[in-house]
């Protein structure tokens, strides 16, 4: 992938991962375009953001996608790379039987990005050279069982990925996919972002750049840090791993 010269779409841009990823993208010359669903928010980025652009979308919502979509063959004609970046994560006690926060994160976090996808690959295509990134997680690969919709969906993420890459194998369309570790967001909540067992975020940021520029061929972008989830089956110890993991995080209440 590119990491100038582009039109860029970066959902949930407005803080966290996605925040960080359209300023690092915009100050390497592009044109960043971020979406989320709070305007006070997206002011709020593009005024400390000069020449960013911002876009109100709910990709929860099928009709804010269809929208957006048809507005954007209009306004972002150049578009050629689309960051699925929105996400939502909960804790889930799966024995209460209740679905209303799992039904929240599938439609964000999956049907969001299978959706948004979707309606924009007709632009995409047009464009001589276009790239999808998609954001999934460590916990795609080792779920936190604390919170299983979430890593379900970043499994599905990952899945789906695969699928798309190998679909458009033959276009103008380079796929790939951005595998965070626990960072220092607030994806759970305040805490996180002060975690000391999260990953600073300006260090994740830094490394995963490195890496589009130095292996523009890559397609899974993976820090060093996400590496032991990344790898755990394939490192042949992924039961003992995938106990040892869940039981310091119950133990210890972290989100790791």
């Amino acid at each position: 992938m590119r990491v100038e010269g582009n039109t860029i779409l970066i959902t949930g841009g407005t803080s966290g991962i996605g925040r960080a990823l359209a300023e690092s993208f915009h100050k390497e010359g592009n044109q960043v375009i971020v979406a989320g669903r709070r305007k006070d928010l997206l002011d709020e980025v593009v005024a400390a953001n000069r020449g960013m652009k911002a876009a109100v979308l709910d990709v929860a919502s099928a009709e804010s996608i269809a929208a957006f979509a048809d507005r954007a063959k209009r306004e972002y004609a150049t578009l050629n790379v689309l960051i699925n970046n929105a996400g939502i994560m909960h804790r889930e006690s799966l024995r209460k039987g209740a679905t209303a926060d799992a039904e929240a994160i599938i439609a964000t976090n999956l049907l969001g990005a299978i959706r948004l996808t979707a309606a924009l690959l007709p632009l995409l295509l047009r464009q001589q050279n276009a790239a999808i990134m998609t954001v999934s997680s460590g916990l795609a690969f080792v779920p936190l069982a604390a919170t299983p919709t979430y890593c379900a969906t970043k499994a599905a993420v990952h899945s789906y990925t695969q699928s798309l890459r190998y679909q458009l194998r033959d276009s103008s369309i380079q796929v790939l996919e951005l595998i965070p570790p626990y960072v220092q967001t607030e994806l759970t909540g305040p805490g996180q972002a002060s975690d000391k067992n999260a990953m600073p975020l300006s260090d994740f940021i830094s490394e995963s750049m490195g890496i589009l520029k130095n292996s523009p061929e890559a397609v899974e972008i993976c820090v060093e840090r996400v590496k032991m989830l990344r790898n755990a089956e394939k490192n042949g110890n992924y039961v003992d791993f995938f106990k040892t993991f869940n039981d310091r995080a119950a133990a210890t209440h972290e989100t790791l």
